[in-house]
């Protein structure tokens, strides 16, 4: 009883933030002609409402693609349906095909928000309880803990609730996947894990991993017997969810083509904006769009994705354990978001999800690793006037994230599982213990984030370069990303020892 009363404080504290973050602006408030992300959430609730399926992902006199077309899967746009339907009860103004463009009112806001609430509540808020309570490990103090610490990760509450996404949909769909991989049912896993990725596309950056453990595990039954019968099983499931989500769009095959193609907008460029990945950082010193073909473009992100992943995904292959799927989950996305192929900044927290999973058993680079993909999304949020909401959810997630999960306590080569490769450090560096110095890395980064970010809210750029404070966010931010993505491999594929059960408990 006392635990789920803790449980229930832990999610009245993360959904008070949420709705407290939704009181401020988002994306677009007020900037015609295109406005903002908001904009186009309503706008899909119009189109899905006003036009018949098989025109949601053509151009038309009444769906004009260039205003927020459609560009994700088919189970987004039921979940437009479905709110402009409930919206179409409250007030049919706010979804009449053409004269709504732009509609803003405070009634049509409060509406918007309480949706995503209602998301959170019904879907990614209860997968985030199970798996804290049911698979991560340790006391049901530090289970209370790391529940407090996710769902106060400032991230996906600044851009789902302030900025204005509904990111916990298919991340709480994702996770729901990885509790059925976790508590060994793995068709349900395959269902659910099927549904995030009909949700968002974004989610093949979690699809490897999900392939890999469960064919690892059938194998390892043996693909002559349980294991091949176990494959079939899953194969049907994904075939068949498949199929029912698009089932709209198969009877005509030019359906399926052009839904993919809104999907996959290939012609958009190897990227857009400043984000903290490799091509963005690069281009820094380097114009690669400017001397590589398109296609070039494509190929060389492909083959670099690819690379990445690879190694992550054979030692998962080989060794189908919950803990290296959990590992190759982050080495997954950080893989695809650093080198894949038109990544946006809010993509990162296809990253933090599954480093949010590893909260107990790693606690420092998870909270170091969260607050600095919060601080990565900086320009955006500033651009939709969300500093305020940023810093304070911020300095609350590292005030819990330092207090009730004694990160700072917990930085030796044991705790970071890195005891196999950093065992001779103390010989390198006489008289500057590891940990030491891993403390005053996360010290100065954290440091270094809070200047960049003072600077970038209160200091105007210099005339030469009017993008000098975005891009030293970006590269600030790629550094801890790429270092993070170097960490996550090494422990993964060198996979130490645990601790004793004793020494954990210490």
């Amino acid at each position: 009883m006392e635990t789920w009363t803790i449980v229930s404080i832990c999610v009245l504290l993360g959904l008070t933030t949420r709705w407290t973050v939704s009181l401020n602006s988002y994306s677009g408030a007020s900037k015609p002609p295109m406005f903002g992300d908001y904009e186009a959430q309503r706008h899909w609730q119009e189109v899905t409402y006003n036009i018949p399926v098989h025109q949601w992902y053509f151009n038309t006199t009444d769906n004009d693609l260039n205003y927020w077309g459609l560009d994700y899967p088919p189970l987004t746009a039921y979940h437009s349906l479905l709110c402009a339907h409930v919206a179409n009860l409250i007030n049919p103004d706010w979804v009449k095909l053409h004269s709504s463009r732009g509609f803003e009112s405070p009634a049509h806001k409060l509406f918007m928000r309480a949706t995503v609430i209602v998301a959170d509540i019904l879907i990614y808020i209860p997968a985030v309880v199970v798996y804290c309570l049911y698979l991560a490990e340790g006391s049901a103090k530090r289970k209370a803990s790391s529940l407090l610490c996710v769902l106060l990760y400032p991230g996906l509450i600044l851009i789902d609730n302030g900025h204005f996404q509904y990111n916990s949909v298919s991340l709480g769909l994702a996770l729901w996947g990885v509790l059925g991989l976790g508590l060994g049912w793995d068709l349900l896993g395959s269902l659910a894990f099927t549904l995030a990725l009909n949700y968002k596309q974004m989610e093949l950056y979690h699809a490897l991993p999900f392939f890999c453990y469960l064919l690892g595990k059938c194998v390892r039954q043996g693909l002559a017997g349980r294991g091949l019968t176990a494959l079939v099983k899953i194969a049907v499931t994904v075939l068949l969810s498949f199929a029912l989500c698009w089932l709209p769009f198969l009877s005509d095959p030019q359906q399926a083509i052009q839904v993919a193609h809104r999907l996959f907008p290939v012609g958009r460029g190897l990227f857009e904006d400043k984000v903290a990945n490799t091509w963005c950082s690069l281009n820094v010193l380097i114009k690669i769009k400017t001397f590589l073909s398109p296609e070039t473009q494509i190929y060389l992100s492909l083959a670099a994705t690819l690379l990445a992943v690879s190694p992550s995904s054979v030692k998962l292959l080989s060794k189908p354990t919950f803990w290296q799927f959990r590992l190759a989950l982050v080495n997954s996305s950080l893989a695809f978001f650093l080198f894949s192929y038109q990544v946006h900044e809010k993509s990162i927290l296809l990253v933090a999800l599954p480093v949010c999973l590893l909260m107990n058993e790693l606690p420092l680079v998870s909270v170091w690793f969260l607050q600095a993909s919060t601080f990565s999304m900086l320009p955006l949020l500033l651009k939709d006037g969300l500093l305020l909401p940023y810093i304070v959810t911020s300095l609350g997630f590292l005030f819990f994230g330092s207090r009730l999960l004694s990160v700072l306590d917990r930085s030796t080569t044991d705790d970071l599982r890195l005891a196999p490769l950093c065992g001779r450090l103390g010989v390198c560096l006489p008289g500057v213990t590891f940990s030491s110095l891993v403390k005053w890395g996360f010290a100065s980064s954290v440091l270094a984030m809070a200047a960049l970010t003072l600077a970038s809210a209160a200091l105007a750029p210099p005339a030469r370069f009017p993008d000098l404070f975005p891009v030293l966010v970006s590269t600030l931010a790629y550094a801890h990303f790429l270092g993070a993505f170097v960490y996550f491999s090494v422990v993964q594929l060198l996979e130490a020892p645990r601790r004793s059960s004793k020494k954990k408990a210490n």
